[in-house]
């Protein structure tokens, strides 16, 4: 089980502060959303809206046409009886003259006699003369007006008006516009957010930041409560660098004191003739000492700056375990050359080192990818660390053991101060257990 998971940050200088950027903000695609709802809705009633408007104006369009064919076709067929049809007859409409009606009565439809009402309002001599019309079924699904009205001469005019089914010829362009409209509301929308949101972004990531030990500059920009919070977040963070600051001199003041008293104990244990009293308060000594120097190391690990620069990783490595020889190892020790932080990253590893070698005995060491992460993994063959346990040794002075007593090896602060820096610096410590029952305990090394 590793450490839990987080948004990859690009990290700088801890001590003066970075800019962590993120690519897609999750109030921006809420926002899309939102709009891409609101799109949808208004696209959805304006085709609605507009099939509306299509009726109306295909009953129209039906009207018009068959009392200009009625008006014309009776003038021509008084002049030219053979030549009416084929004159009147076109792509839209078709027309024939015949002693009997092909439509012999109307058929019962609102829309058919909302279409005879509107014929009779574009010619209104057409009133007195029967109309009858009715709908036919044409390929493709589709629906033909048919009708016939009687002319002058007693004669019947049969009339085909094609496709009164088809109501989206303004829909259509409508839609599209609509949709060309949504788009371009939704984009502008998501640009006007994305620049009121900017202050509120970079404090959230400030927060994020902040959070896991770095220190970060806040511009003081956008609304008055937003400049407001970024001013207190600022002060906020003065305020806990110089609380460790201040925490940090303290405890070097005190380690400092404390040598002096440990100094002229080492001196009265030389002294000392009864071998095996020089010898408990020699262990006790040692003991102070090893103590002061972990809690010196965990305390600068909370304030250490430092520059990103290349480093070999292997060089690195070989350089943490060269004082301990044979009880470290290292393998898979190709050159590899990363943007990193070498101090913090030492320190780090050979905290890691120093815990495998204390509990087990020997400390194995790799280096290897994992897409675009390094990591440096630790491995011992001690009696290793339940898988529950892996979050509270992070803790400072945890003792998976508290019936023990103080004579129990180890201080519990190699691994908080490996992960105190890992943390400031944008890496990552997780542990696994091993095949053999030991730990792994593995780096993701901090990259620029």
């Amino acid at each position: 089980m590793g450490a839990p998971a987080r948004s990859r940050m690009t990290i700088g200088h801890p001590a003066r502060g970075n800019v962590v950027r993120i690519s897609i903000p999750r109030l921006a695609v809420l926002a899309a959303v939102v709009f891409l709802g609101l799109g949808i809705v208004q696209l959805i009633g304006s085709l609605l809206f507009y099939q509306a408007i299509d009726r109306q104006t295909l009953r129209a369009d039906h009207a018009r046409r068959i009392a200009e064919l009625i008006v014309v076709s009776d003038r021509i067929h008084s002049l030219e009886p053979n030549l009416a049809a084929p004159i009147m007859t076109t792509g839209h409409l078709k027309a024939e003259f015949s002693p009997e009606p092909a439509v012999r009565a109307m058929m019962d439809s609102d829309t058919l006699h909302k279409i005879a009402g509107q014929v009779i309002e574009w010619e209104p001599s057409l009133a007195s003369r029967p109309l009858n019309l009715a709908t036919a079924d044409a390929s493709g699904g589709k629906s033909d007006l048919i009708g016939s009205i009687r002319l002058d001469d007693g004669k019947w005019l049969n009339f085909r008006s094609r496709d009164i089914t088809s109501m989206w010829p303004i829909a259509l362009r409508a839609s599209a516009l609509m949709f060309c409209t949504a788009l371009a509301c939704i984009a502008i929308g998501l640009i006007a957010l994305r620049l009121l949101t900017n202050p509120l972004r970079r404090l959230t990531q400030a927060a994020d930041a902040i959070g896991h030990g770095q220190r970060v500059e806040i511009r003081e920009s956008g609304p008055e409560d937003l400049r407001n919070l970024a001013h207190s977040m600022n002060v906020m963070q003065e305020r806990i660098a110089r609380l460790l600051e201040d925490q940090a001199r303290s405890f070097e003041a005190i380690s400092h004191d404390l040598r002096t008293p440990l100094s002229r104990q080492q001196i009265a244990t030389d002294l000392i003739d009864d071998p095996e009293i020089s010898e408990i308060m020699q262990a006790s000594i040692d003991e102070m000492e090893g103590l002061l120097a972990s809690l010196q190391g965990y305390l600068r690990a909370q304030h250490m700056s430092a520059e990103a620069e290349p480093v070999d990783l292997g060089e690195l490595v070989r350089a943490v375990i060269a004082p301990y020889e044979d009880r470290a190892r290292l393998s898979g020790a190709d050159k590899v050359v990363v943007e990193s932080f070498p101090q913090p990253l030492a320190l780090a590893t050979g905290a890691l080192v120093e815990n495998a070698i204390h509990f087990g005995g020997r400390a194995e060491v790799a280096i290897r990818r994992e897409g675009a992460d390094w990591l440096i993994e630790v491995e011992d063959t001690g009696p290793g660390i339940p898988p529950g346990h892996f979050q509270d040794v992070l803790t400072p002075f945890f003792r998976l053991d508290e019936a023990r007593t103080r004579d129990t090896p180890g201080f519990g602060l190699g691994i908080p101060t490996a992960h105190r820096l890992m943390m400031r610096f944008g890496g990552d410590l997780s542990f696994a257990t091993s095949p053999c029952g030991g730990l792994i305990a593995r780096i993701r090394v901090p990259l620029m």
